[in-house]
């Protein structure tokens, strides 16, 4: 039997670009034993020497830089002007995780309530075998929280990057290696639908990580259930994110600021802006603003300088956002930037124009469903109980963001405290939206996934398969909830 291949296809071009092939089920077995045999040497790494391997990986892969943005835009279509920001937030991202590893990672003693001859400590010791299933549209973003805190603690990475961004997950083993890691401790695969079910249900496989759709997690949660033994699972989904602007927003900083967090990255994040709530005092002034801050955008080929706004992953997506848009307009919508304004925006192509949509409402998808394109709906709002209401109206509970002058007005910030009280939401933003605080936990709530990522509260692993679906977020890779706790009670003084 023929090995199967997987083809990544550049978006803009939708020419083939890469290809890489899948393991046989007896050569993926062998590749996951080899990874927990690896990790049982790493683990007794000191600390100290596995974070300064850690180190020397960012200056490895800062040396990779220049290379990074034109790869990623003939994978998943990001304009190559938009590559470095994403480098940017991974070393960002590394340099912290790697700042607090001691302090996280260190034993909880419990020294000052120990009786007298005794000693009681808890640490953190890895997981297992961890298979972590991460997104195409930020790669090393979100790869790196996990894959990182996961090594540092100790644990074994079998890297499984999108089929859309294959290249990612070589680059930061590559990384990895040249920082000293040793053999095994991480491994790229390439694994079908079919393999990754294989993987999960390996008696071996401890643990499952998942970035991507809605429909992807649960069909890993269902999977993982059902396989041996109690596998841990952290899903990371998708997101609706709201935005209000109440009455006394400064417009000038807040329009750029939600165009931006609406259209980057053709609104392919799991935290961009779909549905913005405007003060029925300032919501004329406000649309008017937003569209003047659109129409600039240029919609070309992402490779070059120029481009601001590329094409989406694929024409099925292209499809999928045209169809939710029109039948919006068909309820009553009004897109006040019609697909003429972006002559590349054609049907038959991934090029999808920057849509402004009013006269919304809460029974149409594009105000309920996720889009994951660059579409936004703008619905006007009365007060901040309706505001509330609305932003809650929905299956996905990631971030939501508020925009407020909270700085010259102390109710407005009483106002925002509200928000995050009244939100269902795993992140309240006040004046800025679509963006991960390493220092914070990432997390989400109803269909946004469960999980954290980021911050102490996030994961350790100790053999991780990291795949790379769909695309949604990331919740579940710090340093709490990929290791375990140990307790360790002593009785020293028996007589």
């Amino acid at each position: 039997m023929a090995p199967e291949i997987q083809t990544t296809v550049t978006p803009h071009s939708q020419k083939p670009y890469i290809s890489r092939t899948y393991p046989s089920q007896s050569e993926l077995d062998k590749i996951i034993q080899g990874a927990a045999i690896a990790q049982k040497t790493w683990e007794k790494v000191p600390l100290d020497a596995r974070i300064a391997i850690g180190r020397k990986f960012v200056d490895e892969f800062r040396k990779m830089s220049d290379e990074i943005p034109l790869e990623l835009s003939l994978q998943m279509g990001r304009p190559v002007s938009q590559g470095a920001g994403e480098i940017r937030g991974f070393i960002e991202r590394s340099e912290y995780m790697l700042s607090i590893a001691a302090s996280s990672l260190a034993d909880v003693t419990l020294e000052t309530t120990d009786k007298p001859g005794f000693r009681r400590y808890i640490k953190r010791v890895p997981l297992g075998v961890v298979l972590v299933i991460a997104p195409w549209n930020f790669p090393y973003l979100v790869s790196v929280n996990s894959v990182l805190p996961a090594i540092i603690s100790g644990n074994a990475v079998l890297l499984k990057p999108s089929p859309q961004t294959p290249l990612t997950a070589e680059r930061f083993a590559l990384a990895l290696t040249r920082a000293g890691l040793p053999e095994n401790v991480i491994q790229v695969v390439h694994l079908s639908p079919e393999l990754t079910n294989q993987a999960i249900n390996n008696p071996s496989i401890d643990f499952v990580s998942f970035t991507g759709s809605v429909q992807g997690g649960r069909s890993v949660a269902k999977t993982s259930a059902n396989a041996v033994g109690f596998k841990g699972v952290a899903l990371e989904l998708g997101g609706k994110d709201p935005a209000y602007v109440r009455a006394d927003a400064n417009l000038d900083y807040t329009v750029p600021e939600l165009v931006d967090g609406a259209f980057f990255n053709s609104g392919q994040s799991c935290c961009a802006v779909e549905r913005i709530y405007v003060h029925e005092s300032i919501y004329d002034a406000f649309v008017e603003k937003f569209v003047e801050n659109t129409k600039p955008y240029r919609l070309g080929d992402p490779t070059l300088k120029e481009t601001n706004l590329g094409p989406v992953v694929s024409l099925t997506s292209a499809e999928r956002i045209r169809k939710q848009v029109a039948d919006a307009v068909a309820a009553g919508a009004k897109n006040l930037l019609p697909e003429s304004f972006f002559p590349q925006a054609k049907i038959g192509t991934t090029y999808v124009a920057p849509q402004v949509l009013v006269d919304v409402n809460h029974t149409m998808d594009v105000m309920k469903e996720e889009t994951f394109g660059p579409v936004v709906g703008i619905q006007k709002v009365s007060s901040d109980d309706e505001a509330i209401r609305l932003m809650n109206d929905s299956p996905y509970g990631l971030t939501a963001s508020i925009w407020t002058n909270a700085n010259d007005n102390p109710q407005s910030e009483e106002a925002f405290l509200r928000f995050v009280e009244e939100l269902e939401t795993g992140t309240v933003f006040l004046n800025r939206c679509d963006y991960l605080d390493p220092a914070l936990a990432w997390c989400g709530v109803k269909d946004s996934g469960r999980g954290v990522s980021l911050s102490k509260f996030g994961a350790s692993f100790h053999i991780v398969i990291i795949l790379a679906g769909s695309w949604l977020m990331d919740f579940f890779k710090g340093y709490d909830q990929l290791t375990r706790a140990q307790s360790v009670h002593m009785k020293i003084k028996t007589s």
